[in-house]
C-alpha cells in the first residue's frame, strides 16, 4: 500500500539510456492478458479500498479494505461477503497514514486466513482470521513505528514474510506467532528520503523459486533475496527498475515473469525475467490506483485429454485490486482478466 505521487520525471529520463530499464513491446510466445472486467465494485467513501488479494480453491477472492479495517470474499459471481472487522484504534499513530489499515493478506493450506494490521500501536501487527470469517486474534506484534505492507507464507519453514514499508526491511515472524526478527535490510528496501511526501521502500512481497521477492515502491524496483540453506536472507539483487510505482505482484507461472501494480501510473506491467517490462492493462480496461496482483489457476481432478491438459497449464485467470487513490473517477474495485501463459521462456 502507498499513496505517494509519481516520482520525478528525471529518474525515468536517466533510465530510458539503459535497456532494462525501457518499457518493451511484448514478444510472441509470452504471457498475454485479455477479457479485462469488472467483476465488484466497492465505495471509496466507506473506506473500502482493497489493497491485497489471497485467493481460495474455487478461485473467490478474499480482498483486503484498508481504510474500512475490513475482510471481504468475493465469490465467481461478484457477490462480497464480509468475513472479519479489525478492531478500531482510537488516535491511531500508523506511519504515514495516521490511520489504521489493513494490508497484506495470506490464506494457509488449511483456509486459515492471515493479515497484516498497521495502526501505530501495539495492534499493529499479524493478525490471523478462521476460514470461514469471524473474530480476528493478534498473533505477532512488530514494532508501532513499523508498516507492515506486502505479507508471505512459507508453511514448509513456518514462517511469515513481512515487508515494512517505513522501515524499509523485512520481518520473519513464526507461523504460530510470537517474535518478530529482522529477516532482510539494506538501502535496497528503504525509501528515498526527501523523494516523496509519502515515503514508502519495501511494499509488495512474494516467495518464488528458493527467494523472497519485494517491491520497493521510491526506487521503482523488484527485488530478489535468496533464502540460505539455513534461512538466513542471501545478498539482495535488483532483478528489475523503472516501475513507477510499483506496488504488489503476482508471479504468472514457473519462471520469474511476473504481473505488477504500478499504482501511481494507473498500470498493470509485464516483467520479464530478464528486468524489461510492458504495460498489459490500463486505465480503460478499469483498472483505477491497482494495487495489487493475483494468479488463479484453477484445479481440476476430472479426466482430460492431454490436448485439454495442455490448455489448462496454458489459460489461467488474474485478479487486480484497485483502490482509487490517485484517479479523478473514484472507483475502487475488483478485476480479473484471462492470462494465457504461452511458450515459457528461459529469459534472463
Amino acid at each position: 500500500m502507498f499513496r505517494l505521487p509519481r516520482l520525478a520525471a528525471t529518474a525515468t529520463i536517466v533510465a530510458a539510456a539503459f535497456t532494462l530499464l525501457v518499457p518493451t513491446a511484448a514478444s510472441a510466445g509470452e504471457p498475454t492478458l485479455s477479457d479485462p472486467r469488472t467483476v465488484a465494485h466497492f465505495s471509496h467513501s466507506a473506506g473500502e479500498t482493497p489493497e491485497n488479494i489471497a485467493l481460495e480453491p474455487d478461485g473467490s477472492a478474499n480482498v483486503t479494505l484498508a481504510f474500512a479495517r475490513q475482510v471481504v470474499r468475493v465469490d465467481g459471481h461478484g457477490s462480497t461477503r464480509l468475513l472479519s472487522v479489525l478492531p478500531e484504534v482510537s488516535n491511531p499513530l500508523t506511519p504515514i497514514y495516521r490511520s489504521a489499515v489493513v494490508t497484506g493478506i495470506v490464506r494457509a493450506k488449511d483456509g486459515t486466513l492471515y493479515v497484516n494490521y498497521a495502526t501505530g500501536t501495539s495492534g499493529t501487527g499479524i493478525w490471523r482470521i478462521g476460514p470461514h470469517g469471524g473474530t480476528p486474534v493478534q498473533i505477532a506484534q512488530l514494532p508501532t513505528d513499523s508498516l507492515p505492507n506486502g505479507l508471505a507464507l512459507d508453511e514448509k519453514l513456518g514462517v511469515f514474510y513481512v515487508a515494512d514499508s517505513a522501515r524499509g526491511l523485512v520481518w520473519r515472524v513464526p507461523l504460530k506467532g510470537g517474535t518478530a526478527t529482522i529477516w532482510a535490510a539494506g538501502a535496497a528496501l528503504q525509501p528515498l528520503s526527501g523523494i516523496s511526501r509519502f515515503p514508502a521502500g519495501a511494499n509488495g512481497i512474494k516467495i518464488h523459486n528458493g527467494a523472497v521477492w519485494v517491491s520497493n515502491t521510491d526506487r521503482q524496483t523488484l527485488l530478489r533475496i535468496p533464502v540460505r540453506r539455513d534461512g538466513i536472507a542471501g545478498t539482495i539483487e535488483t532483478r528489475a527498475t523503472g516501475l513507477a510505482g510499483v506496488d504488489d505482484f503476482a508471479f504468472t507461472g514457473q519462471d520469474d515473469t511476473v504481473l505488477a501494480a504500478l499504482v501511481t501510473a494507473n498500470e498493470v506491467a509485464l516483467v520479464r525475467p530478464n528486468g524489461t517490462h510492458s504495460i498489459v492493462l490500463t486505465a480503460p480496461e478499469g483498472l483505477s490506483s491497482p494495487t495489487a496482483v493475483a494468479v488463479f489457476e484453477k484445479q481440476d481432478d476430472k479426466e482430460k485429454t492431454d490436448k485439454q491438459e495442455e490448455a489448462a497449464k496454458r489459460e489461467k485467470t488474474v485478479y487486480v485490486t484497485s483502490a482509487a487513490y490517485f484517479t479523478a473517477v473514484r472507483d475502487p474495485n475488483l478485476l480479473t482478466a484471462r492470462l494465457e501463459d504461452g511458450e515459457e521462456k528461459g529469459q534472463g
